[in-house]
């Protein structure tokens, strides 16, 4: 018997440790070089860890472990070729959650085994929704079951169940795996979850800023008449020419880069007792996802066009909503804006995102009366609240 140790690689110089967020093959599966065989949640994104040899798994660490960096997390034997049957692996298996997705596959190659198995954002709203793996088509890479295929199932059922209680369909059983709990109010029940690693760390580094920063934040509001009636004026040929309609995001982060190049404090950091002043303007975008918060950076907004900056700001969403972001694609940034605005908050003071010296608050628009030259009319009028830090900005 030959047997590949695999460990936890290095991700990334300030990661030290990640958790076992997922495991994509079931304990006794043969995988092919390459195969994907678990999920690390890390600090900024979640990965795949690929499998560095053929043969089968042998579970080390389990599921919701932190391991740090260099930790054993399975054994591969590559006596056992992918090609083998797994028939007997498979039957002393002690957990069938995570074989059962995959009767339906042909367990003779090791490239489907993520297929049926959620990505961890997935797996939430599986739970929360009380949705089965067998109820959900993953289309994700290999077969996996991404966030947008939850949601596409959640609406699915919603609308057949109001027309047709009895679908004709094998899947009918309505009983899934991991039931909707059920909440007695007459008794008084506790119950204790670990924090994911995300959202520790977005915790501990919120904390940091607070206890670390001299953080102040000014509030101004502004009239968005002009600007609306700018994106009302041109959205329907920028939508022809670029395939995506013109919002807001993009016109703040435009006027926030050309105002940080003028003010290249707002745009510095502090770094001991130096200032760090940047000739260019990354502006990280909070982006609320299933598991927390993110911020990747926009990289040089000064230079970019507005489609440009549209189609960048989807295509990230995108990727955070479905734990799809890089790590290089997580990191940097200059400077911050937070639009709370979309949840329907009209003030905020939002928390500086370290080692950045300044962070705007969007909020929402909100038709108000207000005075212009003498007279009481109703404009669209938007708290802006800006978070710095006093240490450098005055």
């Amino acid at each position: 018997m030959s047997i590949v140790e695999m460990r936890v690689p290095t991700i990334g110089e300030s990661i030290t440790e990640v958790t076992l967020s997922a495991w994509l093959v079931a304990d006794g599966d043969t995988v092919k070089l390459d195969d994907p065989i678990c999920e690390f949640e890390s600090d900024k994104a979640t990965l795949e860890f690929p499998a560095e040899a053929e043969g089968k798994i042998i579970y080390v660490a389990s599921e919701g472990d932190d391991l740090e960096i260099g930790a054993l997390v399975a054994k591969i034997d590559t006596s056992v070729s992918a090609g083998a049957s797994t028939d007997t692996p498979l039957a002393d298996k002690p957990s069938t959650e995570k074989a059962a997705p995959e009767k339906s596959p042909q367990p003779t190659s090791g490239s489907d085994h993520a297929a049926g198995h959620p990505s961890p954002a997935a797996a939430k709203d599986m739970r929360e929704k009380g949705i089965s793996a067998d109820q959900v088509q993953g289309t994700g890479r290999g077969g996996r079951i991404t966030q947008s295929d939850v949601q596409l199932a959640t609406s699915q059922a919603t609308h057949k169940v109001p027309t047709d209680h009895q679908p004709s369909t094998p899947a009918a059983p309505a009983a899934p795996s991991t039931p909707k709990r059920q909440i007695d109010p007459s008794q008084r029940t506790e119950r204790v979850e670990k924090m994911s690693r995300m959202r520790r760390t977005i915790a501990k580094r919120l904390v940091s800023a607070k206890n670390n920063t001299a953080m102040l934040t000014t509030f101004n509001e502004v009239d968005l008449s002009a600007v609306m009636a700018l994106r009302k004026e041109h959205q329907e040929a920028f939508v022809k020419k670029y395939g995506i309609k013109l919002g807001f995001m993009s016109l703040f982060a435009k006027a926030c880069a050309a105002a940080l190049m003028e003010m290249p404090d707002v745009n510095a950091f502090i770094d001991g007792t130096n200032v760090v002043y940047h000739d260019y303007v990354d502006i990280s975008i909070a982006i609320s996802t299933p598991n927390g918060l993110v911020v990747p950076p926009l990289r040089n907004v000064e230079s970019k066009g507005y489609h440009e900056i549209e189609l960048e700001i989807k295509e990230l969403a995108e990727k955070a909503r479905n734990g799809n972001l890089s790590l290089e694609e997580m990191t940097g940034g200059t400077f911050t804006i937070t639009n709370g605005g979309i949840f329907g908050s009209m003030l905020s003071t939002p928390i500086l995102n370290e080692p950045q010296s300044a962070i705007l608050g969007m909020h929402n628009i909100i038709q108000r009366p207000v005075a212009v030259d003498g007279e009481v009319v109703i404009r669209p009028m938007m708290y802006l609240a800006l978070s710095y830090d006093h240490r450098i900005i005055d």
